[in-house]
């Protein structure tokens, strides 16, 4: 008796963990996984995207500084250039030397490579560098970013100017372009520090 007892308290106990599990499971067909990825907030409202992005058109007027910032929830990487510059490509991916093909990766630290054209030369008229920095050289220093890890010189060879930004993962990016100071001009890369909150 004490076993048939036991029996049917297991069978009930079983009906009811599969008719629970059949509820359960209609209500995650209805919210599926993109509804529970999306209730993940962005990291900062941040909704940039990592996907491979240009603009703008070529340009003569050279490169002539390259600095880096650390801010909330995004590191920044600012070319700035002597005159109006809008063109621009930036990507995840190989990035190569300019005029020689040499791939940088294995000279930029960092988890992920960004892959930086930027539509002006870093030379004037007169073919005379306008950057301080050789083919290969580390351009900043990036101690205690968050995110960036490198930012490696690739050339500038034809008009086109070549980075290799380094960053600690493939993260949201994006670029845009600043007016000044005075005449000059200057392209913006932003790197988040992470996808979600």
């Amino acid at each position: 008796m004490r076993i048939r007892s036991v029996v049917t308290v297991l069978a009930i106990a079983l009906a009811g963990l599969v008719a629970g599990s059949g509820t359960a499971g209609a209500g995650t067909a209805t919210t599926g996984p993109a509804t529970r990825a999306g209730a993940a907030s962005a990291y900062c409202g941040i909704t940039w995207g990592s996907a491979e992005r240009s603009a703008g058109a070529l340009s003569s007027a050279p490169l002539i500084a390259v600095r880096t910032g650390r801010h909330d929830c995004f590191d920044r990487v600012v070319f700035e250039f002597a005159g109006p510059v809008d063109g621009w490509s930036v990507g995840y991916g190989e990035t190569w030397t300019d005029g020689e093909g040499l791939a940088l990766s294995p000279y930029t630290a960092g988890g992920a490579l960004l892959r930086v054209s930027l539509r002006a030369p870093a030379y004037d008229d007169g073919h005379l560098a306008t950057v301080p920095y050789r083919v290969g050289d580390h351009a900043v220093n990036v101690l205690r970013y968050d995110t960036l890890r490198d930012v490696v010189f690739g050339g500038s060879f034809e008009g086109y100017t070549t980075f290799a930004v380094g960053v600690r993962a493939r993260l949201p990016f994006r670029v845009f372009v600043l007016a000044g100071p005075g005449t000059h001009s200057r392209i913006v890369l932003d790197v988040a520090h992470r996808w979600q909150e």
